[in-house]
């Protein structure tokens, strides 16, 4: 199957920025597990984070995160790729595991199982953070006061 780079970035994004657990407890419901094996078994690291002055400014090091990552290889010898914040390795392998499996004939089936409720969680948590900031916005203005 012909994945897009785009596609590949949103699904990994979706499942790093998941909550702790979630995305094995969906493979596991779904029993979606398959044969695999590690070529790279989850390991914890750091990664330097980078940023830029108002975003397009000069890039300095903002500092360091902790990460797990993980790269599986399943029997037919599709490669998958997962990348965790925090030290989190059951994460980092279903991570992974959902990278490979999307990459092959079950993409649909995984999709509906794993990243559709993801991203229908991602957007319950973004509304509620919205309305409880939107709760504290105060609009300013200025009257007209008439001298010239």
């Amino acid at each position: 199957m012909d994945v897009s780079v785009t596609e590949r970035k949103d699904w990994m994004g979706l499942m790093a920025r998941a909550v702790e657990g979630r995305v094995a407890a969906l493979l596991s419901k779904a029993g979606l597990a398959v044969e695999r094996r590690f070529l790279r078994a989850p390991e914890i690291g750091s990664v330097m984070v980078r940023g830029r002055a108002g975003g397009t400014g000069a890039a300095f090091n903002l500092g360091e995160m902790t990460v797990t990552r993980c790269t599986i290889k399943l029997d037919c010898g599709t490669v998958g790729h997962g990348h965790v914040q925090g030290r989190r390795k059951p994460d980092a392998e279903a991570a992974a595991l959902v990278d490979a499996l999307m990459q092959t004939d079950r993409a649909e089936a995984v999709s509906a199982a794993v990243l559709e409720p993801l991203r229908s969680e991602e957007a319950a948590r973004r509304a509620a953070r919205a309305s409880k900031s939107a709760a504290t916005k105060v609009d300013f203005f200025t009257m007209v006061r008439g001298e010239d």
